[in-house]
Formats: C-alpha cells, structure tokens, sequence
C-alpha cells in the first residue's frame, strides 16, 4: 500500500538523463501505448520544458509524475502528462498544470494546448475542471490497438483542447 503523500512534500525539477529509465517505467505502467525512453530523451535534447514531479530526496526520490511541454509562438503545447499509477487520484494532474501554467505564463504565452484520446474520460475530467475547453478533434490520431487483417493499426481520435492563460 502506498502512503498519500501531501503537496508540501513534492517538488518540481528538471527530467535529466538519469531520471529516464523510472520515467520509461512509469509510462510503460501507465498507458497501453507508451512513449518510449528515447522519445523522453529527445524532448530533453530539442530543448521542450521536461519536469519531474518528486517526493523525498536523491537517491531516495519517488517519482510522481512529469510533464513535458513544447514552446511555440505565443503558446504552449502540452505534449505529455503522466501521474504515476500509484500516485494517480490524488490531485497531482492539477500541481502539475498549474506548474505548466507559471511557466508557460512566464515564456509570454497565451494559450496552453493539448490532445486527449477520446475514451480517456477521466484525463478530460480533469482537464476540463482546471478550465480546457475542446475546440476540435483530430482523427485517427493515436494508435488504438494491434494490427488488424491486412496490418492496418487500429487509431482513436483526440479531443484537441486549449486553455488561455
């Protein structure tokens, strides 16, 4: 059983290299189709703002959650958010988007962006508490399921969703 850690206890820093094999591991325990260690570590090499949600202190941390965001001209893009499963109902998805949100305010942006598969409704729960609005979808967006007959990959739509800052 886990412990319920509280906000105070939590910190914000930067995904480093080191950090990627537990990063890999909670993704590939949080999502069917997970990004892989190289797409995180590219992000951190184009330079896109890669944050660790952490309780405790190296070499001891726990690794709650991060988020990773790409800079565009007046806006920013939402490109992954993730709560550790073991951490998942615990108010962590809002912490995070309001540290996306202090960011993004202080790069000048006016927006924040983001996609979301259609069926993940607790993901738009929570989005749409903290204030995104859907404004479009885009179809056959994410990969859905192993390849049918003929090899065809099954797709989902994504819910296209945006909140001004």
């Amino acid at each position: 059983m886990n412990a319920v850690l509280k906000p105070a206890e939590a910190q914000f820093e930067a995904m480093t290299p080191s950090w990627l094999p537990a990063v890999a591991r909670v993704e590939q325990s949080a999502y069917e189709h997970p990004w892989t260690q190289t797409n995180f570590s590219d992000s951190i090499h184009a330079g896109y703002r890669a944050q660790l949600l952490t309780a405790g202190s190296p070499p001891d941390a726990a690794l709650i959650g991060y988020f990773i965001a790409m800079k565009g001209a007046g806006e920013v893009h939402l490109l992954n958010i993730t709560v550790a499963p073991a951490h998942q109902g615990q108010g962590w998805a809002p912490l995070m988007l309001d540290g996306l949100a202090v960011w993004a305010r202080s790069q000048d942006a006016q927006w924040l962006w983001l996609e979301v598969r259609v069926g993940n409704t607790r993901a738009k729960a929570v989005y749409e508490r903290y204030g995104f609005r859907h404004v479009g979808t885009r179809r056959n967006y994410y990969p859905a399921g192993p390849a049918g007959l003929g090899g065809a990959t099954k797709r989902e739509d994504a819910l296209v969703m945006s909140l001004p800052l």
